[in-house]
């Protein structure tokens, strides 16, 4: 789950992380009543979950309550890489000396977080990793010891903070890795971490991305979550308990296992095509639930066909697909669906598919067959 930036920044003050005073904002009023109420010189930044703000014109430094009122009305609304602005954070400004950037994320190849410290913050990281990689510290910490005061020391070390900043630094990073750990976060960026002119930090921005698996722990992060801006696909996913990420192609896939849809998911891209979304309906899926996960991938325009790929274990073709056949008899089928069966029964149920004779169903006995099956029948369908 990602949060907005006034989110994360909600969770850093509670962990005693210095930020700016600020107000959000859902209309130009209120914009110019946060301006007012904080005085002087204000931040209106669009409030959207994704990077790239600034370069959209999703962020303007402005003097008083006016011109904060106007540049409310020229950034909610705007489409920021696919995202509506629809609230804004208005903010102190700062008297920024220095621009750090600091991020902590979990690496999986490594199974453990991964810290990154550069005194080149305000700009892209991968920028900063391709043309000075020296400049870019990195750093793993084993969650079985956690973080310890040494891990700062060498992180600042290696990004040539000077010696004069890191007393103040230190606590700030240790605080930081403190939301990621306790927060159950697979994210924590704050660019830029900025140096103020008296020599103290400041989190001038917040990227927090929070484990959905670990919500349950966190209902005061679960509250936050904008169904507003959820994908509509994903949400419907979400209250059905099925895995499902949307992705921008048009072939739809479902799959039981979460192994067996990504592999799905790459075998559609090898043969040419773009998978539209990754579903995985779990093992011992009821005809209810099939049919609730076929409606969600189908109500997604993009998709121009589905591919069924099962793998039979515990899970018995024969009653994959009299699920499959129920599931048809309740969900309105607007693509053709390519199903594959192995496994377990898969002759028996392959040949109940084939029985019904339902014309927008074309079985398969491979992945690779019917990838390329579902790959032409979405080409033929545009």
């Amino acid at each position: 789950m990602d949060l907005y930036e006034h989110q994360g920044k909600e969770l850093f003050a509670q962990a005693g992380i210095p930020v700016a005073q600020g107000r959000v904002a859902f209309t130009p009023d209120e914009a110019r009543a946060a301006a007012e109420d904080l005085g002087g010189r204000v931040v209106v930044k669009a409030q959207v979950l994704t990077g790239g703000r600034g370069k959209a014109g999703g962020v303007k430094v402005v003097d008083g309550p006016g011109p904060a009122q106007e540049a409310a009305g020229a950034i909610l609304g705007l489409d920021i890489k696919g995202h509506v602005t629809r609230r804004l954070l208005v903010e102190q400004a700062v008297a920024i000396a220095a621009e750090y950037y600091f991020s902590i994320t979990f690496d999986r190849a490594a199974k453990m977080p991964l810290l990154m410290l550069t005194t080149m913050g305000g700009m892209d990281v991968e920028a900063v990793a391709e043309n000075h990689p020296e400049a870019l510290a990195r750093l793993h910490v084993d969650p079985a010891l956690g973080y310890r005061g040494f891990h700062g020391q060498r992180l600042m070390s290696e990004a040539g903070v000077p010696v004069e900043e890191r007393k103040a630094l230190a606590p700030l990073l240790a605080a930081l890795y403190g939301v990621f750990a306790e927060r159950d976060c697979m994210l924590v960026e704050v660019n830029p971490l900025v140096r103020l002119e008296d020599g103290s930090f400041l989190a001038a921005d917040a990227k927090v991305t929070v484990d959905d698996n670990a919500l349950f722990r966190h209902p005061d992060v679960e509250a936050m979550r904008d169904l507003a801006a959820a994908d509509p696909q994903e949400q419907a996913a979400r209250e059905a308990d099925l895995a499902y990420v949307k992705l921008d192609g048009d072939v739809g896939i479902l799959g039981n296992g979460a192994g067996l849809v990504m592999s799905t998911v790459d075998v559609i891209a090898q043969v040419g095509g773009r998978p539209a979304n990754f579903c995985d309906v779990g093992g011992g899926a009821s005809a209810e639930k099939i049919a609730t996960a076929l409606g969600i991938v189908l109500s997604d325009d993009k998709v121009r066909s589905v591919l069924f790929n099962i793998f039979g274990g515990i899970t018995r073709g024969d009653e994959v697909a009299k699920g499959l056949l129920g599931a048809l008899e309740q969900t309105a089928v607007r693509a053709p669906i390519v199903v594959r069966l192995d496994g377990t029964n898969a002759a028996e149920g392959r040949a109940l598919l084939a029985a019904a004779a339902r014309p927008e169903i074309t079985v398969e006995e491979t992945m690779l067959a019917a990838a390329e099956t579902a790959v032409r029948l979405a080409g033929e369908g545009v």
